[in-house]
Protein backbone atom coordinates (compact mmCIF):
# COMPACT_ATOMS: atom_id res chain seq x y z
CA UNK A 1 0.00 0.00 0.00
CA UNK A 2 2.77 2.15 0.70
CA UNK A 3 4.20 1.80 -2.55
CA UNK A 4 1.02 2.68 -4.33
CA UNK A 5 1.08 5.69 -2.80
CA UNK A 6 4.15 6.80 -3.59
CA UNK A 7 3.52 6.16 -7.07
CA UNK A 8 0.15 7.91 -7.21
CA UNK A 9 2.65 10.98 -5.34
CA UNK A 10 4.78 10.78 -8.48
CA UNK A 11 2.14 10.93 -10.59
CA UNK A 12 2.27 14.76 -11.66
CA UNK A 13 6.22 13.55 -12.82
CA UNK A 14 5.25 10.67 -15.18
CA UNK A 15 5.84 13.31 -18.64
CA UNK A 16 9.05 13.94 -17.14
CA UNK A 17 9.80 10.59 -15.93
CA UNK A 18 8.60 9.46 -19.39
CA UNK A 19 10.93 11.41 -21.04
CA UNK A 20 13.89 10.63 -19.14
CA UNK A 21 13.03 6.75 -18.94
CA UNK A 22 13.05 6.68 -22.61
CA UNK A 23 16.02 8.72 -23.62
CA UNK A 24 18.14 6.35 -21.33
CA UNK A 25 16.67 3.37 -23.25
CA UNK A 26 16.90 4.94 -26.48
CA UNK A 27 20.89 5.36 -25.38
CA UNK A 28 21.51 1.71 -24.34
CA UNK A 29 19.75 0.30 -27.30
CA UNK A 30 21.70 2.74 -29.51
CA UNK A 31 25.04 1.79 -27.73
CA UNK A 32 24.52 -2.00 -28.22
CA UNK A 33 22.81 -1.76 -31.88
CA UNK A 34 24.69 0.55 -33.21
CA UNK A 35 24.91 3.52 -36.02
CA UNK A 36 22.39 1.29 -37.88
CA UNK A 37 19.99 1.77 -35.53
CA UNK A 38 20.10 5.99 -35.90
CA UNK A 39 17.08 5.94 -38.15
CA UNK A 40 14.90 3.54 -36.20
CA UNK A 41 16.08 5.09 -32.76
CA UNK A 42 15.14 8.58 -33.67
CA UNK A 43 11.84 7.65 -34.80
CA UNK A 44 11.38 5.92 -31.60
CA UNK A 45 12.01 9.13 -29.96
CA UNK A 46 8.61 10.97 -31.73
CA UNK A 47 6.90 8.15 -30.19
CA UNK A 48 8.07 9.00 -26.72
CA UNK A 49 7.13 12.47 -26.92
CA UNK A 50 3.75 11.45 -28.23
CA UNK A 51 3.64 9.22 -25.12
CA UNK A 52 4.89 12.20 -23.05
CA UNK A 53 1.98 14.33 -24.34
CA UNK A 54 -0.54 11.80 -23.73
CA UNK A 55 0.53 11.06 -20.33
CA UNK A 56 0.42 15.33 -19.65
CA UNK A 57 -3.17 15.63 -20.81
CA UNK A 58 -4.24 12.28 -18.57
CA UNK A 59 -2.27 14.16 -14.99
CA UNK A 60 -5.26 14.81 -12.72
CA UNK A 61 -6.97 18.31 -12.43
CA UNK A 62 -5.58 20.68 -10.82
CA UNK A 63 -2.47 21.73 -9.31
CA UNK A 64 0.02 19.52 -8.14
CA UNK A 65 2.95 20.61 -6.14
CA UNK A 66 5.95 18.19 -5.01
CA UNK A 67 9.64 18.39 -3.40
CA UNK A 68 8.67 20.97 -0.96
CA UNK A 69 7.41 23.59 -2.97
CA UNK A 70 9.87 23.44 -6.07
CA UNK A 71 8.02 21.56 -8.66
CA UNK A 72 5.05 22.91 -9.42
CA UNK A 73 2.10 21.52 -12.04
CA UNK A 74 -0.80 24.39 -12.61
CA UNK A 75 -3.04 24.66 -15.93
CA UNK A 76 -0.56 27.28 -16.92
CA UNK A 77 2.79 24.52 -16.66
CA UNK A 78 0.36 22.25 -18.31
CA UNK A 79 -0.82 24.41 -21.22
CA UNK A 80 2.70 25.37 -21.79
CA UNK A 81 4.43 21.70 -21.82
CA UNK A 82 1.77 20.34 -24.57
CA UNK A 83 3.24 23.33 -26.71
CA UNK A 84 6.98 22.76 -25.84
CA UNK A 85 6.36 18.85 -26.80
CA UNK A 86 4.35 19.90 -30.15
CA UNK A 87 7.66 22.21 -31.08
CA UNK A 88 9.75 19.15 -29.99
CA UNK A 89 7.87 16.70 -31.78
CA UNK A 90 7.60 19.38 -35.28
CA UNK A 91 11.05 19.42 -34.93
CA UNK A 92 12.02 15.92 -34.61
CA UNK A 93 9.73 14.88 -37.33
CA UNK A 94 11.35 17.79 -39.54
CA UNK A 95 15.02 15.84 -38.89
CA UNK A 96 13.72 12.14 -39.38
CA UNK A 97 14.04 12.69 -43.71
CA UNK A 98 16.72 16.00 -43.43
CA UNK A 99 19.15 13.26 -41.46
CA UNK A 100 19.09 10.32 -43.78
CA UNK A 101 19.11 13.10 -47.25
CA UNK A 102 21.91 13.97 -45.20
CA UNK A 103 23.29 11.04 -44.27
CA UNK A 104 24.12 12.23 -40.89
CA UNK A 105 21.52 9.83 -38.84
CA UNK A 106 23.44 9.43 -35.25
CA UNK A 107 21.32 7.36 -32.70
CA UNK A 108 21.96 10.05 -30.19
CA UNK A 109 20.33 12.59 -32.02
CA UNK A 110 16.57 11.72 -31.13
CA UNK A 111 17.95 11.03 -27.63
CA UNK A 112 19.36 14.65 -27.11
CA UNK A 113 16.21 16.09 -27.88
CA UNK A 114 14.43 13.93 -25.38
CA UNK A 115 16.52 15.03 -22.65
CA UNK A 116 16.57 19.02 -23.80
CA UNK A 117 12.33 18.75 -23.99
CA UNK A 118 12.88 17.20 -20.34
CA UNK A 119 14.89 20.08 -19.04
CA UNK A 120 12.50 22.71 -20.41
CA UNK A 121 9.52 20.79 -18.80
CA UNK A 122 11.34 21.15 -15.85
CA UNK A 123 12.17 24.58 -16.48
CA UNK A 124 8.23 25.63 -17.02
CA UNK A 125 7.45 23.53 -13.04
CA UNK A 126 9.90 25.12 -11.38
CA UNK A 127 8.66 27.02 -8.50
CA UNK A 128 12.57 28.02 -6.60
CA UNK A 129 15.18 29.16 -8.01
CA UNK A 130 17.17 25.87 -7.65
CA UNK A 131 14.68 23.85 -9.88
CA UNK A 132 14.61 26.69 -12.29
CA UNK A 133 18.52 26.68 -12.40
CA UNK A 134 18.47 22.91 -12.69
CA UNK A 135 15.72 23.02 -15.26
CA UNK A 136 17.54 25.24 -17.15
CA UNK A 137 21.16 23.53 -17.42
CA UNK A 138 19.44 20.37 -18.05
CA UNK A 139 17.80 21.70 -21.10
CA UNK A 140 20.83 23.68 -22.40
CA UNK A 141 23.40 20.88 -22.29
CA UNK A 142 21.98 18.92 -24.63
CA UNK A 143 21.60 22.22 -27.27
CA UNK A 144 24.74 22.40 -27.18
CA UNK A 145 25.86 19.10 -28.53
CA UNK A 146 22.58 19.39 -31.29
CA UNK A 147 23.99 22.40 -32.47
CA UNK A 148 27.05 20.79 -33.25
CA UNK A 149 25.71 18.28 -34.45
CA UNK A 150 26.94 17.89 -38.44
CA UNK A 151 30.44 18.02 -37.37
CA UNK A 152 31.74 17.66 -40.72
CA UNK A 153 30.44 21.45 -41.34
CA UNK A 154 32.65 23.97 -39.68
CA UNK A 155 30.13 26.17 -39.45
CA UNK A 156 27.81 24.28 -37.42
CA UNK A 157 30.76 23.37 -35.41
CA UNK A 158 31.21 27.03 -34.73
CA UNK A 159 27.81 27.43 -34.05
CA UNK A 160 27.64 24.75 -31.43
CA UNK A 161 31.54 26.33 -29.71
CA UNK A 162 29.78 29.96 -29.71
CA UNK A 163 26.40 28.80 -28.51
CA UNK A 164 28.30 26.48 -25.65
CA UNK A 165 30.93 29.67 -24.51
CA UNK A 166 27.93 32.72 -24.69
CA UNK A 167 25.53 29.97 -22.90
CA UNK A 168 27.84 29.21 -19.71
CA UNK A 169 28.69 32.56 -19.47
CA UNK A 170 24.70 33.37 -19.17
CA UNK A 171 24.05 30.34 -17.01
CA UNK A 172 26.74 31.57 -14.53
CA UNK A 173 25.22 35.58 -14.48
CA UNK A 174 22.01 33.77 -14.02
CA UNK A 175 23.19 31.67 -11.00
CA UNK A 176 25.36 35.04 -9.35
CA UNK A 177 21.66 36.48 -9.71
CA UNK A 178 20.01 33.91 -7.58
CA UNK A 179 22.25 33.82 -5.53
CA UNK A 180 21.89 37.66 -4.56
CA UNK A 181 18.40 37.33 -4.58
CA UNK A 182 18.44 34.53 -2.24
CA UNK A 183 20.90 36.75 -0.47
CA UNK A 184 18.87 39.32 0.35
CA UNK A 185 15.78 37.59 1.00
CA UNK A 186 17.09 34.65 2.75
CA UNK A 187 14.59 31.96 0.52
CA UNK A 188 14.91 30.51 -3.22
CA UNK A 189 11.18 30.19 -3.63
CA UNK A 190 9.12 32.05 -5.54
CA UNK A 191 6.39 32.38 -2.95
CA UNK A 192 8.81 33.13 -0.13
CA UNK A 193 10.46 35.88 -2.26
CA UNK A 194 7.07 37.68 -3.13
CA UNK A 195 6.65 37.70 0.22
CA UNK A 196 10.05 39.20 1.63
CA UNK A 197 9.76 41.81 -1.00
CA UNK A 198 5.67 42.86 -0.81
CA UNK A 199 7.13 45.99 1.15
CA UNK A 200 9.66 46.78 -2.13
CA UNK A 201 13.26 45.86 -2.28
CA UNK A 202 17.17 47.28 -1.93
CA UNK A 203 19.42 48.08 -4.76
CA UNK A 204 21.63 44.68 -3.81
CA UNK A 205 18.35 42.75 -4.93
CA UNK A 206 17.99 45.07 -8.09
CA UNK A 207 21.21 44.20 -9.37
CA UNK A 208 20.42 40.47 -8.32
CA UNK A 209 17.07 40.60 -10.42
CA UNK A 210 19.03 41.70 -13.31
CA UNK A 211 20.94 39.32 -13.69
CA UNK A 212 18.55 36.75 -13.33
CA UNK A 213 16.72 38.76 -16.55
CA UNK A 214 20.28 38.33 -18.41
CA UNK A 215 19.79 34.59 -18.11
CA UNK A 216 16.31 34.53 -19.40
CA UNK A 217 16.94 37.32 -22.23
CA UNK A 218 19.85 34.89 -23.30
CA UNK A 219 17.76 31.97 -23.77
CA UNK A 220 14.80 33.86 -25.23
CA UNK A 221 17.50 35.53 -27.73
CA UNK A 222 16.46 39.09 -26.15
CA UNK A 223 18.08 41.95 -26.96
CA UNK A 224 20.77 43.13 -25.91
CA UNK A 225 22.05 39.47 -25.71
CA UNK A 226 20.47 37.95 -28.80
CA UNK A 227 24.09 37.92 -30.47
CA UNK A 228 24.42 34.05 -30.42
CA UNK A 229 21.08 33.33 -32.63
CA UNK A 230 21.92 34.26 -36.31
CA UNK A 231 24.88 32.40 -36.03
CA UNK A 232 23.61 29.47 -34.93
CA UNK A 233 20.68 29.63 -36.30
CA UNK A 234 22.64 29.67 -39.71
CA UNK A 235 25.52 27.49 -38.68
CA UNK A 236 23.05 24.25 -37.42
CA UNK A 237 21.09 22.01 -39.89
CA UNK A 238 17.55 23.27 -40.23
CA UNK A 239 15.44 20.90 -38.11
CA UNK A 240 17.98 22.07 -35.69
CA UNK A 241 17.28 25.60 -36.27
CA UNK A 242 13.29 24.49 -36.29
CA UNK A 243 14.18 23.38 -32.57
CA UNK A 244 15.55 26.26 -31.13
CA UNK A 245 13.04 28.60 -32.68
CA UNK A 246 9.94 26.84 -31.48
CA UNK A 247 10.25 24.55 -28.12
CA UNK A 248 13.03 26.53 -25.94
CA UNK A 249 11.45 29.91 -26.79
CA UNK A 250 8.21 28.35 -25.45
CA UNK A 251 9.96 27.53 -21.92
CA UNK A 252 12.18 30.03 -21.40
CA UNK A 253 9.19 32.72 -21.64
CA UNK A 254 7.30 30.07 -19.66
CA UNK A 255 9.48 30.81 -17.07
CA UNK A 256 10.25 34.57 -17.40
CA UNK A 257 6.41 35.09 -16.97
CA UNK A 258 5.87 33.16 -13.51
CA UNK A 259 9.10 34.21 -12.45
CA UNK A 260 8.12 37.95 -12.68
CA UNK A 261 4.42 37.67 -12.06
CA UNK A 262 4.63 35.44 -8.96
CA UNK A 263 8.01 35.72 -6.90
CA UNK A 264 8.32 39.66 -7.92
CA UNK A 265 4.91 41.12 -7.63
CA UNK A 266 5.89 43.66 -4.98
CA UNK A 267 8.83 45.23 -7.24
CA UNK A 268 6.34 45.43 -10.57
CA UNK A 269 7.81 48.92 -11.58
CA UNK A 270 11.36 48.20 -11.17
CA UNK A 271 11.18 45.11 -13.53
CA UNK A 272 8.97 46.45 -16.00
CA UNK A 273 10.81 48.81 -16.64
CA UNK A 274 13.77 46.17 -17.90
CA UNK A 275 10.76 44.15 -19.56
CA UNK A 276 9.33 47.06 -21.42
CA UNK A 277 13.27 48.12 -22.58
CA UNK A 278 14.47 44.67 -24.11
CA UNK A 279 10.41 44.48 -25.75
CA UNK A 280 11.04 47.73 -27.31
CA UNK A 281 14.82 47.07 -28.31
CA UNK A 282 13.74 43.13 -29.41
CA UNK A 283 11.31 44.38 -31.92
CA UNK A 284 12.76 47.49 -33.39
CA UNK A 285 16.14 45.24 -34.09
CA UNK A 286 14.68 42.11 -35.39
CA UNK A 287 12.48 44.07 -38.15
CA UNK A 288 15.16 46.70 -38.87
CA UNK A 289 18.43 44.24 -38.99
CA UNK A 290 16.65 41.39 -40.63
CA UNK A 291 16.20 43.84 -44.46
CA UNK A 292 20.00 43.41 -45.02
CA UNK A 293 20.06 39.71 -44.48
CA UNK A 294 20.83 37.29 -47.20
CA UNK A 295 20.59 34.04 -46.04
CA UNK A 296 17.23 32.97 -44.91
CA UNK A 297 18.34 31.40 -41.57
CA UNK A 298 19.38 34.82 -40.11
CA UNK A 299 16.31 36.53 -41.36
CA UNK A 300 14.15 33.64 -39.22
CA UNK A 301 17.10 34.52 -36.81
CA UNK A 302 16.15 38.07 -36.34
CA UNK A 303 12.70 37.51 -36.82
CA UNK A 304 12.64 35.41 -33.81
CA UNK A 305 14.52 38.13 -31.87
CA UNK A 306 11.61 40.59 -32.67
CA UNK A 307 8.88 37.79 -32.12
CA UNK A 308 9.99 37.91 -28.73
CA UNK A 309 9.76 41.21 -28.25
CA UNK A 310 5.92 40.95 -29.31
CA UNK A 311 5.77 38.46 -26.92
CA UNK A 312 7.32 40.48 -24.10
CA UNK A 313 4.60 43.11 -24.64
CA UNK A 314 2.06 41.20 -22.69
CA UNK A 315 4.26 40.28 -19.85
CA UNK A 316 5.42 44.26 -19.77
CA UNK A 317 1.67 44.69 -18.76
CA UNK A 318 2.32 42.72 -15.68
CA UNK A 319 -1.35 41.47 -15.63
CA UNK A 320 -2.90 38.19 -15.53
CA UNK A 321 -4.41 39.27 -19.39
CA UNK A 322 -0.41 40.17 -20.28
CA UNK A 323 0.08 36.86 -19.46
CA UNK A 324 -2.61 35.41 -20.91
CA UNK A 325 -1.82 37.25 -23.93
CA UNK A 326 1.57 36.02 -23.88
CA UNK A 327 0.40 32.39 -23.79
CA UNK A 328 -1.97 32.69 -26.89
CA UNK A 329 1.09 34.84 -28.88
CA UNK A 330 4.00 31.91 -27.80
CA UNK A 331 1.39 29.38 -28.92
CA UNK A 332 0.67 31.19 -32.47
CA UNK A 333 4.26 31.70 -33.12
CA UNK A 334 5.67 28.19 -32.59
CA UNK A 335 3.07 27.04 -34.78
CA UNK A 336 3.53 29.23 -37.34
CA UNK A 337 7.30 28.81 -36.80
CA UNK A 338 7.39 25.28 -37.80
CA UNK A 339 5.40 25.74 -40.90
CA UNK A 340 7.89 28.45 -41.86
CA UNK A 341 11.16 26.49 -41.52
CA UNK A 342 9.38 22.90 -42.50
CA UNK A 343 8.61 25.05 -46.01
CA UNK A 344 12.50 26.38 -45.52
CA UNK A 345 13.49 22.53 -45.73
CA UNK A 346 10.99 21.03 -47.68
CA UNK A 347 12.08 18.33 -50.27
CA UNK A 348 8.83 16.82 -51.43
CA UNK A 349 5.09 18.49 -52.35
CA UNK A 350 3.50 16.70 -48.89
CA UNK A 351 5.83 19.04 -46.72
CA UNK A 352 5.03 22.00 -48.66
CA UNK A 353 1.58 21.36 -48.19
CA UNK A 354 1.88 20.94 -44.60
CA UNK A 355 4.07 23.77 -43.87
CA UNK A 356 1.54 25.96 -45.90
CA UNK A 357 -1.22 24.71 -43.77
CA UNK A 358 0.69 25.36 -40.50
CA UNK A 359 1.49 29.06 -41.45
CA UNK A 360 -2.04 29.58 -42.92
CA UNK A 361 -4.50 27.78 -39.76
CA UNK A 362 -3.14 30.66 -37.40
CA UNK A 363 -3.67 33.33 -39.57
CA UNK A 364 -7.09 32.64 -40.44
CA UNK A 365 -7.90 32.96 -36.39
CA UNK A 366 -5.87 36.15 -35.79
CA UNK A 367 -7.56 37.69 -38.58
CA UNK A 368 -11.26 37.35 -37.03
CA UNK A 369 -9.72 37.27 -33.34
CA UNK A 370 -12.28 40.31 -32.62
CA UNK A 371 -15.61 38.60 -32.26
CA UNK A 372 -17.41 42.22 -31.48
CA UNK A 373 -16.51 43.68 -34.27
CA UNK A 374 -18.44 42.64 -37.83
CA UNK A 375 -15.71 44.00 -40.10
CA UNK A 376 -13.75 41.36 -38.40
CA UNK A 377 -15.43 38.67 -38.48
CA UNK A 378 -16.21 39.15 -42.55
CA UNK A 379 -12.72 39.61 -43.13
CA UNK A 380 -11.55 36.03 -41.01
CA UNK A 381 -14.21 34.79 -42.71
CA UNK A 382 -13.09 35.89 -46.40
CA UNK A 383 -10.01 34.86 -45.95
CA UNK A 384 -10.72 31.25 -44.38
CA UNK A 385 -12.44 30.57 -47.61
CA UNK A 386 -10.17 32.09 -49.57
CA UNK A 387 -7.31 30.47 -47.84
CA UNK A 388 -9.04 26.90 -48.02
CA UNK A 389 -9.94 27.53 -51.90
CA UNK A 390 -5.94 28.37 -52.36
CA UNK A 391 -4.70 24.79 -50.23
CA UNK A 392 -7.38 23.04 -52.68
CA UNK A 393 -5.71 24.21 -56.09
CA UNK A 394 -2.37 23.64 -54.52
CA UNK A 395 -3.03 20.07 -53.83
CA UNK A 396 -4.90 19.33 -56.73
CA UNK A 397 -1.44 20.59 -58.37
CA UNK A 398 0.43 18.34 -56.13
CA UNK A 399 -1.99 15.32 -57.15
CA UNK A 400 -1.64 16.15 -60.95
CA UNK A 401 2.27 16.37 -60.95
CA UNK A 402 2.38 13.39 -58.85
CA UNK A 403 0.22 11.55 -61.77
CA UNK A 404 2.05 12.45 -64.26
CA UNK A 405 5.90 11.76 -62.70
CA UNK A 406 5.12 9.21 -60.14
CA UNK A 407 6.79 10.96 -57.38
CA UNK A 408 6.54 13.83 -54.57
CA UNK A 409 9.93 14.06 -54.16
CA UNK A 410 10.97 17.75 -55.72
CA UNK A 411 14.42 15.81 -57.32
CA UNK A 412 12.63 12.77 -58.14
CA UNK A 413 10.10 15.60 -60.36
CA UNK A 414 13.47 17.19 -61.55
CA UNK A 415 14.23 14.01 -63.12
CA UNK A 416 11.07 12.80 -64.66
CA UNK A 417 10.72 16.43 -66.52
CA UNK A 418 13.99 16.70 -67.67
CA UNK A 419 13.20 16.20 -71.22
CA UNK A 420 10.12 18.69 -71.22
CA UNK A 421 6.37 18.00 -69.30
CA UNK A 422 2.80 17.10 -70.91
CA UNK A 423 0.09 19.31 -71.00
CA UNK A 424 -1.14 17.88 -67.36
CA UNK A 425 1.89 17.97 -65.77
CA UNK A 426 1.42 22.09 -66.95
CA UNK A 427 -1.69 22.22 -65.81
Amino acid sequence: MIQLSALHDLMPLLPELTLACGAMLMLMFGAFIGERSAAMVNGWCVAVLVLAGVALVWLPPGPHVMFGGSFLVDDYARFLKVLTLVGSGGALLLSLDYLTIEKQQKFEYGALFLLATLGMLMLISASDLIALYLGLELMSLPLYVIAASNRENLRSTEAGLKYFVLGALSSGMLLYGASLIYGFTGTVNFAGIAKATQNGAGLGLIFGLVFLFVGFCFKISAVPFHMWTPDVYEGSPTPVTAFFAAAPKVAGIAIFARVTVVAFPGITHEWQQIVVFVSIASMALGSFAAIGQRNIKRLMAYSSIGHMGFALIGLAAATEEGVRGVVIYMAIYLTMTLGMLMLISASDLIALYLGLELMSLPLYVIAASNRENLRSTEAGLKYFVLGALSSGMLLYGASLIYGFTGTVNFAGIAKATQNGAGLGLIF
